[in-house]
């Protein structure tokens, strides 16, 4: 079917019959080796290299569009490819190419009794629906990682990228399915209508999880609409805590990174915590300062510095995503710990402190999807887990958590292998 056919097509319709396609698809991969998904992967990667031309013209008319539109200069060096950002775009794949493959591996096994032998064993979850803005390089990343784990895919991209991401997807096509891998494991939406998405977050039975990657308003929609499980984080609501025993220098360091290296990263610190016994306090606030970060303090933090202005009430569950940085004094790790937990989003939270029993405590007592002793909240990415490329950071209790990767896009099922048991 034609694009434009499917276009007039309902929503509803669209998404089942490309969903099914889908699911056909992915049994196919299930019959491919490791070696055959690399290979493709390897294909695709160096397909995007080929298509240089044709995806950075199509790049070019997104960012008219933009600039059209009005979009934020932030949003628009999101949205930008040039050839050093789309040779790393192609470089990733190969990486992705190149992880051990999940699939199969045996998470444990054990023989029981009567002789029966049980493994539990890493399977692909099926088909994953990814909801994403404005990032072209999603459509790569997200690819490559579904196809390595061999789950297949339905890319909904937003309407800023919708030239980039088409000619990313058909650089990727071209070069899996060289390779013998179905071109329908990976797809891309073919329309921007807003009902598309509706119609993912609903299709329970035929989309086995979505993953949505944007900004707060579209993860909240996911979230609130979906029948269908979601993998995500709606804040990153990042926290520090200098504990009385912080090497001054080291807490300075840590804090200048976590909230300035990139402001705009769901890893970037929001509020920073200080100890009433930290004898530093000045030094740090001050180089945040110095360094052009914005502080809101309550009264105590105030004190230290007349540049600091007051924080509002919703200061503390703010994401500000920018040089702004909340801050409190606490009085001990109790306190701290109180905070947090009351304004954390469960995304990454860090202490630093010279005393290696607190940091234990720290680690142990802190509910976050990552927690950290004395290193930047920066680090909260797949790549610097040694994870490879990221499909998200899952903040929820079940299934995945923190950055998710291969690993996190399997399941398992129970192999049982038996000699003619009966039960009694």
């Amino acid at each position: 079917m034609t694009a434009q056919a499917a276009i007039q097509e309902s929503p509803t319709a669209l998404i089942e019959r490309i969903a099914l396609a889908a699911r056909a698809a992915q049994r196919e991969l299930s019959r491919l080796t490791s070696d055959q998904k690399a290979t493709g992967l390897h294909a695709a990667a160096q397909a995007l290299r080929d298509a240089e031309a044709d995806i950075l013209a199509a790049n070019a008319k997104d960012l008219a569009a933009g600039e059209s539109k009005g979009l934020t200069p932030a949003l628009l060096d999101r949205l930008m490819l040039d050839p050093a950002r789309l040779a790393a775009i192609a470089d990733a794949v190969d990486q992705v190419a190149d992880l051990p493959d999940p699939v199969g591996q045996a998470i444990d096994t054990q023989t029981r009794p009567n002789g029966l032998m049980l493994s539990r064993v890493r399977v692909p979850i099926g088909l994953i629906g990814i909801i994403y803005e404005s990032r072209p390089n999603v459509t790569a990343d997200a690819a490559a990682l579904c196809l390595r784990s061999g789950n297949a895919v339905l890319l909904r991209g937003g309407t800023e990228a919708v030239n980039s991401n088409r000619a990313i997807h058909r650089a990727l096509i071209a070069g899996l399915t060289a390779c013998g891998v179905p071109a329908d494991a990976v797809q891309l939406v073919p329309t921007q209508d807003r009902a598309a998405v509706g119609a993912m977050l609903t299709a329970a039975g035929l989309i086995d999880m979505i993953v949505p990657r944007g900004g707060k308003s579209l993860v909240a929609r996911v979230q609130a609409d979906a029948r269908v499980p979601v993998l995500a984080h709606l804040d990153g609501i990042c926290h520090t805590y200098i504990h009385q025993s912080a090497d001054p220098q080291v807490a300075k360091d840590i804090a200048l990174n976590a909230k300035m290296r990139r402001t705009g990263i769901c890893g970037a610190m929001e509020t920073l915590l200080i100890d009433t016994r930290f004898p530093a306090a000045k030094d740090v606030l001050q180089a945040l300062l110095d360094g052009g970060c914005e502080l809101r303090g309550d009264a105590r933090a105030q004190q230290i510095d007349q540049r600091i202005v007051p924080a509002a009430a919703d200061d503390w569950d703010t994401e500000y995503l920018d040089a702004v940085l909340s801050v409190a004094i606490v009085d001990g790790m109790d306190e701290a710990l109180a905070h947090i937990d009351r304004h954390s989003s469960r995304h990454t939270d860090v202490i630093v402190a010279s005393d290696e029993t607190a940091s234990e405590r720290f680690l142990g007592e802190v509910d976050s999807a990552i927690v950290m002793a004395n290193a930047s909240s920066q680090f909260a990415d797949g790549g610097e887990f040694g994870l490879g490329a990221e499909i998200g950071i899952a903040t929820g209790r079940l299934h995945a958590r923190g950055p998710v990767a291969l690993e996190g896009l399997t399941t398992y099922k129970w192999q049982v292998r038996g000699a003619g048991q009966v039960r009694p």
